[in-house]
Parts: structure tokens; C-alpha cells; sequence
């Protein structure tokens, strides 16, 4: 199945459960969404989850409202087995349910067969169209849409609508450092810190994580310091350039060293055909 196809419909229909309160949804779409209280120790999470990072206080924060008010939206499931569900959307509410150790869950039963690819499909599409995911999950999901279906980044673009750039940008995080990635994920620095890191080699790109966090740099700072790093680099390379390349200074040889000499890649070898050209030698290097 092509990537996209017959999810739309899935999705419109869980989207009913994100919309509405749970007393405000009529009896018609109760009926036909299937919602009942199930048990939490009876559905288990979707292993093609792309969410990795669940922030701790977020979720204990989540805890305590759904103890006052109640859940607000109910979480969708698919039926595995007997009194056994499986969890296409929602794992933060479920979670939060087994922190507040509340043993029931309202949850929206889909009346739909997903196997393996269009469940991973569902839950990555999901988690993107909400925003639900932090930048790195993010480019992993692009990423893993992009090999299975082997598709161009303008073609995921339209699926998950949003721009092509956004798709490229964000897929280029995968080019960073562990090290970098893991700050980015825990959020000690931005996405916008992090696109400007790419390009640097892993040593440089820790230089300057460790100096955004310790120095609380904006993303403008970041920028300045990643082009000073980039114009010193390249003044570098120039260097090089011009050493490995001598005959840049052929001529400037000719006038100011007076003796035969061969250029060679990293060298000069002069030769002197008596006692006098070493003494004129000499007599060059005390006026230098």
C-alpha cells in the first residue's frame, strides 16, 4: 500500500476523539467510535512508537490534572486479542494514567486492521501531523518514511504537510554528533542552535554545545561563533593551500635568495657551490 493511502481515513476518524470532550461526543459518534473504559494493565504501547523522550515532570504534571479533572480526550487502541488492546495514540495519557495509578482508561476502540507497516505508518504520520515529536525523533521519522517507501522529500512534504525545506532542514539533524543530539533531545539546546552547529566536525561541534549551554548563548551568538570558527578554518586550508602550492612565491624566491634551489612540495633545498655563497648565506639570516 502506498504511503498515506487509507490512513486518512483512520485519522479522520480518531480525530473525532481529539476534537471533542468525551460527554460532549453525541450518541451517534460514540456508537461508532466504539469508546469504553478499558483497563491500563490491558493495552499495550505500539512498538513502532517514534516518541522515544517523554519528558518526567510534563508527564507528572499531566498526572495530577487528569486526578482533578478527569481525561479530558480519550486514547485510541486496536484490538489484539481477547480483553487484550493495542495503543495507536495516546501513550503520554496512558502513562500518565499508571503514574496516577488509575487501574481504567476511556479509550476510542477502532474498529480497523493494521498490520505492522501501516501501524508504524500511523504512528509516525500521527505523531508528526500533532507535533508530538522532539526535532531528532522527528528527522528519524522523515527518515525512515523516506527509506521504506523510497520516496523524495518533496513527496513526504505533501503527505505530512509541510514545506520541503522543512522536511531537508530537519533531516540534516541526523548529520550531528551523538553528543550533540543527546543535548538537543534533553533540550539544553534549540533546533535553531543545532542547524547552525551541522557542518562542524564532532570536536568543534562540542566546543561550541559546551559553550551555548555554558555560556547561555542565543541562536545569533551560536551563528557569530560558528562563522569565526568556519573563517578560521578556511584561513587554515588557505595556508596549506599556499605552502603546498609554492609556486605562488617562485619569483619572490628568485630576488631574495640569490643561490641555487629547488621548490618542492613542503621544502626548499638550496645548494651553495662554495665557502663565500654560505657565508653571503649567513650574512642574509643575521638580517632577517
Amino acid at each position: 500500500m502506498a504511503l498515506g493511502k487509507g490512513l486518512g481515513s483512520i485519522l479522520a476518524e480518531v480525530e473525532l476523539a481529539y476534537e471533542n470532550e468525551i460527554d460532549s461526543i453525541d450518541l451517534d459518534t460514540q456508537s461508532r467510535l466504539d469508546i469504553r473504559e478499558l483497563q491500563v494493565d490491558n493495552i499495550s504501547p505500539n512498538p513502532y512508537q517514534p516518541r522515544k523522550y517523554f519528558d518526567e515532570n510534563s508527564l507528572n504534571e499531566l498526572s495530577q490534572s487528569i486526578l482533578t479533572y478527569g481525561l479530558l480526550q480519550p486514547i485510541v487502541v486496536i484490538k489484539k486479542d481477547k480483553d487484550k488492546f493495542l495503543l495507536v495514540s495516546g501513550e503520554r495519557r496512558l502513562r500518565a494514567h499508571k503514574i496516577a495509578k488509575i487501574d481504567t482508561i476511556q479509550a476510542v476502540v477502532a474498529n480497523i486492521e493494521l498490520d505492522s507497516l501501516k501501524l508504524r505508518e500511523l504512528a509516525l504520520i500521527e505523531n508528526i501531523q500533532r507535533d508530538n515529536l522532539n526535532a531528532m525523533e522527528l528527522a528519524n521519522s522523515y527518515a525512515q518514511l523516506i527509506d521504506d517507501h523510497k520516496i523524495r522529500h518533496e513527496d513526504l512534504a505533501k503527505i505530512v504537510h509541510k514545506s520541503r525545506s522543512h522536511i531537508t532542514n530537519t533531516m540534516r539533524l541526523l548529520n550531528l554528533s551523538r553528543y550533540t543530539q543527546e543535548k538537543l533531545i534533553s533540550q539544553q539546546i534549540s533546533q535553531g542552535h543545532a542547524k547552525i552547529i551541522v557542518g562542524l566536525n564532532e570536536e568543534k561541534q562540542k566546543i561550541v554545545v559546551d559553550t551555548i549551554i555554558g555560556q547561555k548563548l542565543s541562536v545569533r551568538e551560536t551563528e557569530n561563533l560558528v562563522k569565526k570558527y568556519k573563517i578560521d578554518n578556511k584561513s587554515k586550508d588557505r595556508d596549506i593551500k599556499d605552502i603546498s602550492n609554492l609556486s605562488f612565491y617562485r619569483e619572490k624566491f628568485k630576488e631574495n635568495l640569490p643561490f641555487k634551489h629547488k621548490i618542492k612540495r613542503n621544502s626548499i633545498e638550496i645548494s651553495f657551490i662554495n665557502n663565500q655563497e654560505i657565508e653571503n648565506f649567513l650574512s642574509l639570516l643575521k638580517k632577517v
